[in-house]
């Protein structure tokens, strides 16, 4: 089923919204991350000149106010699974519990908390300027992503690949299944971009990997894989991962220099980690391999005809060609919408409030983090090379990775291994938190149903990560 007229309009409202009201700032500007002035609208140049924290030194009291309610908006994402047990001790205030703890809200959350405080310290006008000058084109993609790569016709026609691919494995198809999912998926994340790959992966490995009924530490393990996984997977190619881009273009590497540099090391250590995971999890896998094969089976809900689903794989493409265009993407997705409704009866329900509830974040991590870059850029250009890879991996755990990756292309005179170690290192840290990497906020939407009070720990994803992070790092300064 897919929504009805009524919600599509509703959708359709929305989308014209976002794209007359708020003005796009070119990607190259980087997510969260104040653009040069020069790049951004009027609007961004009467913020700038109402917020001096724009600039990397701190010169005003929103400097302080951003980084304690950034701090705050850290510190709540690891409470989120608290602040959800608490609503089953309170049912008086079940309701707004469960939505503070929903980590998808956390930054949307704080970032009205901080454009609200921008108001009263600067007046309406200058925090709508700043709200208006962020650059959204990356929640809104990722929103469309997960929508179109998560419909029906796309995930048949994956799961009937991996299906095929798992039975020719010689292995019982429940851990070939699973360990596609945890390593191909995530590497054809460099062809399909990393947000389509995260959704594709997680629908997959939510039947098989992510159920109530295994423990909780082998499901940590696995997300903790996925997200390190798809991290680094994407550095085959120049275009597919956001820490990549947001210096591919200033670094003049091409996806050539990628696989070249990175790509293969990224390769060998996904393999690795998929490996590991399954071996962890073959206990629970192969005692009811009847699972493994059930969400790849086109009897429950009937075989999708190959003209509907080519159409879906092209829109998907499209999409992501036009990655970096909103105004493109967001038309294809409106054609995604009509042509879904045309032929509901090959749908499933469309991923719209999770994908909603990603972009949320994505956008309130654009917003908070736009005014990091005066602590944050002085850090990265103090450090040597190997410091470097340590500090952006551990620097990348705390704020989004492309948006540090694009602070360190504004370094002038950066040299070649000090670009190699904080690319390395920002890719590596990808899987350590929620926010570490943009695709992380989708994967955790639509995993955290299989986790204990339908809500995943910080501190468990923290310590999931870790293993795989020391393989992933281990891969980029060794290899």
């Amino acid at each position: 089923m897919v929504p009805r007229n009524g919600a599509l309009a509703g959708v359709g409202r929305s989308f014209r919204w976002l794209l007359f009201a708020s003005p796009v700032v070119p990607l190259h500007s980087g997510p969260g991350v104040a653009p040069p002035v020069q790049q951004v609208s009027r609007e961004g140049r009467a913020a700038s000149r109402a917020f001096p924290c724009l600039s990397p030194m701190p010169t005003s009291t929103i400097d302080l106010v951003a980084a304690i309610l950034f701090a705050t908006a850290l510190l709540h994402t690891f409470a989120a699974k608290q602040i959800e047990r608490l609503a089953h001790r309170w049912p008086r205030h079940a309701g707004m519990l469960h939505l503070l703890g929903e980590v998808e809200v956390v930054f949307g959350f704080w970032a009205i908390v901080l454009v609200l405080a921008m108001a009263l310290l600067s007046g309406g006008p200058a925090a709508l300027a700043y709200a208006e000058s962020r650059n959204y084109t990356e929640p809104l993609f990722v929103f469309v992503v997960m929508v179109i790569a998560g419909s029906r016709p796309v995930l048949q026609t994956v799961r009937t690949l991996v299906a095929e691919a798992a039975r020719r494995l010689p292995v019982p198809t429940p851990l070939a299944a699973a360990w596609l999912g945890l390593a191909a998926v995530p590497l054809l994340g460099s062809l399909v971009t990393e947000p389509a790959a995260m959704t594709i992966a997680a629908l997959m490995l939510a039947p098989l990997v992510f159920r109530p009924d295994l423990p909780e530490p082998p499901k940590y393990l696995a997300l903790g894989v996925l997200f390190v996984n798809v991290s680094i997977g994407g550095t085959l190619t120049s275009y597919a991962a956001p820490p990549v881009l947001m210096v591919a273009t200033t670094w003049q590497w091409d996806s050539a220099f990628m696989l070249a540099n990175f790509g293969w090391k990224a390769a060998l250590a996904v393999l690795v980690n998929a490996t590991v995971a399954v071996f962890v999890l073959r206990r629970y896998l192969v005692a009811e391999p009847g699972r493994a094969d059930a969400p790849a089976s086109v009897a429950a809900a009937g075989p999708v005809p190959l003209l509907v689903a080519l159409v879906h794989v092209a829109l998907l493409a499209g999409v992501v060609l036009m990655a970096h265009h909103p105004v493109a993407f967001l038309g294809l997705f409106l054609l995604f919408l009509g042509f879904a409704q045309a032929y509901e009866r090959h749908q499933d329900p469309l991923l719209i409030k999770e994908a909603l509830l990603v972009a949320f974040f994505l956008a309130g991590l654009v917003v908070l983090g736009g005014l990091q870059r005066w602590w944050l850029q002085p850090i990265v250009s103090a450090l040597e090379p190997l410091a470097l890879f340590f500090g952006a991996l551990g620097l990348t755990a705390v704020t989004d990775n492309a948006a540090l990756t694009y602070l360190g292309s504004q370094i002038a005179g950066i040299g070649d291994d000090a670009k190699y170690m904080l690319m390395a290192g920002a890719v590596a840290g990808g899987g350590l938190t929620v926010i570490a990497n943009a695709p992380n906020p989708a994967g955790l939407a639509l995993l955290k149903r299989g986790f204990a009070d339908e809500s995943v720990g910080a501190g468990g994803l923290l310590l999931g990560a870790l293993g795989p992070t020391v393989v992933a790092a281990a891969a980029f300064l060794l290899l």
